[in-house]
């Protein structure tokens, strides 16, 4: 048996300076936007405050689960605490839907009976937004590409300011206009608009949780990958999955040939696993042709 050891901290560590300033930034402008929403009496100003706390909350939640996730693996925790990360993504995932539902409630209400808005009040602190969470998604943008932990704050800074262009446009067509209906509906097309993006998060970040395959690796190519190494006569409990965002793993149970030695074997199964596939952890069972054990699964 051969295992290849993952390195400590998870790839969202390197982050985490870059996910600590759009906190401290998202946080700061949350207080004036907060104070805004009450002031103009708009919900879908009120709802960019809603959703620049739940940004707060989110953001600081990832970063929690970074810091968590870079302790060393110990007795209890053999494969360390990676999969803080993926809960924290999966708690973000579960409030920007709540918020979303929450908001779709409150434009219905206010489209029965729309109150007399501050636009002008209303496009100055929603324009302070849009600037702030452009800020945090040029930040955090490219480094959502490699964990979910990250992908999961970059959707609460981009539902914001989709938020933000929302409140902006309802409060240009209430100035022009005074129609003040314009803020339910734009609030009800923001809520919309968050659902899709958040959906699919919510179920990356359980396929992990449930240890499915992961969507990067080709189970049937790695198992006739594993079956084409010389030596090797059968394959079987073949597992992969995640341990958190870009740190896969993978178990199998190798038959081989009589004859065959088994560390240049190990070698070259672990070479072509790591080399061909986004795996970093390996573990081989080497078996003999006759050895029985129940085959389970794959």
């Amino acid at each position: 048996m051969e295992e290849i050891k993952t390195q400590t901290g998870s790839p969202a560590s390197r982050h985490k300076k870059n996910l600590l300033f759009v906190l401290l930034l998202s946080g700061t402008y949350m207080i004036a936007e907060v104070i805004g929403g009450l002031v103009t009496q708009s919900l879908a100003l009120m709802a960019d405050a809603a959703h620049m706390l739940t940004d707060v909350v989110g953001l600081f939640l990832a970063f929690i689960a970074i810091k968590i996730g870079e302790r060393k693996a110990d007795a209890s925790k053999t494969f360390g605490y990676y999969r803080t990360e993926i809960l924290a993504a999966v708690i973000n995932a579960v409030v920007l839907l709540g918020i979303s539902l929450y908001v779709l409630y409150e434009a219905y209400q206010r489209f029965q009976n729309p109150p007399a808005v501050q636009s002008k009040t209303m496009l100055i602190v929603a324009g302070i937004g849009l600037v702030v969470n452009i800020i945090g998604m040029m930040i955090l943008r490219k480094d959502s590409e490699g964990s979910l932990n990250m992908k999961g704050a970059y959707f609460e800074v981009l539902s914001d300011m989709l938020t933000s262009i929302g409140v902006m446009i309802a409060g240009v067509i209430m100035l022009t206009t005074g129609w003040y209906y314009a803020d339910p509906i734009i609030s009800a097309l923001i809520g919309l608009l968050i659902f899709p993006r958040t959906w699919r998060l919510l179920k990356e970040a359980v396929n992990v949780l449930l240890e499915g395959t992961p969507k990067d690796v080709d189970i049937h190519q790695l198992r006739q990958s594993l079956e084409e190494v010389p030596g090797v006569k059968n394959v079987h409990d073949l597992h992969v999955w995640s341990l958190t965002s870009s740190v896969n793993a993978m178990s199998a149970h190798i038959v081989r040939d009589t004859g065959t030695a088994q560390n240049p074997l190990l070698k070259t199964l672990t070479e072509v696993t790591t080399a061909n596939f986004k795996i970093s952890h390996t573990t081989f069972q080497i078996e003999e042709e006759g050895y029985e054990e129940q085959e389970m699964h794959l």
